[in-house]
């Protein structure tokens, strides 16, 4: 079973580190775009809405899907600390180091989540005045 202690440490907690820095990445680019986006240089308003919706829906599967990969590790981490109490006895100390261990999966997905959303909000309401501009000057 030790191999589920790698698999929650290096593999859900890397996949999460790695989901986190997409989606400050992405919402770092998608917010220097909408800075040099020049709403007067687009005559289609869909061309427009496609050049700035561009990877948004990247940001909000990460933040969407997060919690349930830190659900995930901490399911992994609790059947991990069950086995553990079948197959060494009952030790006070032992469950609580690897519930509480478990439970550190979920809140790195927590963790993840919240600025993936909180990001994905603010640029999809700049994305939004920039069309309601475009509307406006073209209206």
């Amino acid at each position: 079973m030790e191999h589920l202690h790698t698999l929650i440490d290096y593999g859900v907690l890397g996949l999460l580190l790695v989901m986190s820095l997409i989606a400050v990445a992405l919402a770092a680019e998608r917010w220097l775009v909408y800075r040099a986006t020049r709403i007067e240089t687009f005559a289609d308003r869909r061309e427009l809405e496609l050049h700035l919706t561009r990877k948004l829906h990247l940001i909000a599967t990460i933040g969407a899907n997060a919690p349930y990969i830190g659900l995930l590790g901490t399911v992994l981490g609790i059947m991990l600390t069950f086995y553990d109490i079948g197959a060494a006895g009952f030790d006070t100390t032992k469950i609580m180091t690897g519930l509480a261990l478990a439970l550190k999966a979920t809140a790195l997905g927590l963790l993840v989540a919240i600025p993936a959303v909180t990001f994905y909000n603010l640029l999809l309401r700049r994305c939004k005045v920039l069309l309601i501009q475009w509307d406006i000057r073209h209206g």
